[in-house]
């Protein structure tokens, strides 16, 4: 298992590390980074826009698409998108980048990482006012999505969509299971008992499993899961610096318990990855698997007869995690206005072209896309676009959020919880004095 860095030994703080190294590794846009198409003659003579993301698979040949219609439809810019690989290496050359004074005009974040890095200065806020010039306003966005995107009562990310950990089911198996109402969608499920009764019917049609549900040395996996059950018990998490970590451990350790009750080899496999849990899923061995949206492209190409919503309400409140794909200024000392002004007419036009970003599986945040009709004929993306009003993010830390460590840390303590070697309680303690430990430390931007 990746085993992350270990935050507890002192040393410069990341801040320190930046503006020392900014310089020397401030050419990384130009030498070993893997960017876009070429410019051309015609290309040459607009204004370039260097566009940083993490986007790759079928999620990065969609984003290019977009980002070729994109140039393709006025003559004032061009984007030239900077590919760059998952998780902490992005971070890592992105905050560099804005310390060494060579960041990209525009880049994507995912959403839970921004607090962690907005009050050090790496990034800029978004102008509301030029937003609404191109026609995008708060109002565009869902409550949660919005709200999140704020550090300090100033917008650092507008998001381009919201990517919830969902629930994908097979209608034939469903059907044959008797879990299908009357309007061919799965019945309501409002409890945990329910819940295992329709998985115990699903693994009895397979002969396999009634849930796919991969968790092994994949932190983040088993953190989504958690969180969503966690929330829905109406729980609540705060990680405030210099404070222990504010949690409801009963509430905690009873998710634990009822996650581990589902891996008995019957429901789900007791000991299955994130790899192994799609694989059953688009073979059609399980009827039923809890993951991201995105994985949605895998299983239509697959031919699963296939729906999906938000997870169900299985301990009174309504609750998903989630994170969000969202468009970030990294900072300049002194930007380009009109390089500035040409990324916010960019951002407005992929943002009002979502509609091809939803067929990737994902919910767009700009809400006048989600409420068209085109949308609404969209399946199974309309049956749970319901996800976006309860998503939740990461609590905010600067050390959570996708692709970051915290997900790490979290594997590390309660995996064996999963594979029943250790008590519930006694991995959860563990997991919160790690926390503390984060928690006494200043954050290292």
């Amino acid at each position: 298992m990746h085993q992350p860095l270990d935050n507890s030994s002192p040393g410069p703080s990341r801040r320190q590390l930046l503006k020392g190294g900014g310089l020397a590794l401030a050419g990384l846009g130009a030498a070993g980074l893997l960017s876009g198409c070429g410019g051309t003659a015609t290309a040459s003579a607009k204004d370039q826009l260097r566009f940083w993301h993490l986007l790759s698979g079928g999620d990065g040949i969609k984003m290019q698409a977009m980002i070729d219609s994109a140039n393709q439809s006025q003559g004032v810019w061009h984007v030239n998108p900077t590919v760059l690989a998952w998780g902490a290496p992005y971070y890592t050359k992105l905050a560099m980048a804005s310390a060494g004074g060579r960041p990209p005009e525009l880049a994507i974040m995912h959403a839970a990482r921004v607090p962690g890095y907005a009050p050090g200065g790496l990034m800029d806020a978004w102008d509301l006012g030029l937003l609404a010039e191109n026609g995008v306003t708060a109002e565009d966005f869902a409550p949660r999505i919005w709200e999140n995107s704020q550090v300090d009562g100033k917008v650092f990310s507008i998001a381009l969509d919201s990517h919830p950990f969902i629930l994908m089911y097979n209608t034939e198996i469903a059907d044959k299971a008797g879990a299908l109402g009357a309007n061919g969608e799965l019945e309501e499920i409002t409890g945990p008992d329910q819940f295992r009764e329709v998985a115990t019917e699903m693994a009895k049609v397979t002969g396999k499993h009634g849930l796919s549900y991969g968790y092994l040395n994949d932190g983040a996996q088993m953190w989504r899961m958690f969180y969503t059950l966690y929330l829905q018990h109406g729980a609540s998490m705060e990680l405030v610096p210099g404070h222990k970590a504010k949690v409801d451990r009963d509430v905690a350790v009873d998710v634990l318990e009822f996650i581990g009750s589902l891996l008995d080899d019957t429901i789900a496999t007791a000991s299955g990855d994130g790899g192994t849990a799609i694989a059953e899923f688009a073979g059609q061995n399980s009827g039923m698997i809890t993951s991201g949206v995105w994985e949605l492209p895998t299983m239509i190409n697959a031919g699963v007869p296939l729906d999906a919503m938000p997870i169900p309400t299985l301990f009174g409140t309504p609750a998903a995690y989630a994170d969000s794909h969202a468009f970030v200024l990294p900072h300049q000392n002194s930007p380009d206005e009109k390089k500035r002004r040409d990324s916010y007419a960019f951002v407005a036009q992929l943002l009002k072209g979502s509609l091809n970003w939803a067929q990737a599986g994902h919910i767009p945040a700009f809400q006048p896309v989600v409420r068209s009709a085109a949308y609404k004929e969209l399946m199974p993306q309309a049956h749970y676009a319901g996800a976006a009003d309860i998503i939740n993010y990461d609590p905010r830390a600067w050390f959570t959020g996708s692709g970051s460590d915290f997900q790490g840390f979290f594997a590390e303590n309660i995996q064996n919880v999963f594979l029943g070697r250790t008590a519930a309680k006694n991995g959860w303690d563990s997991f919160v004095r790690r926390l503390d430990t984060l928690l006494s430390k200043p954050n290292p931007v």
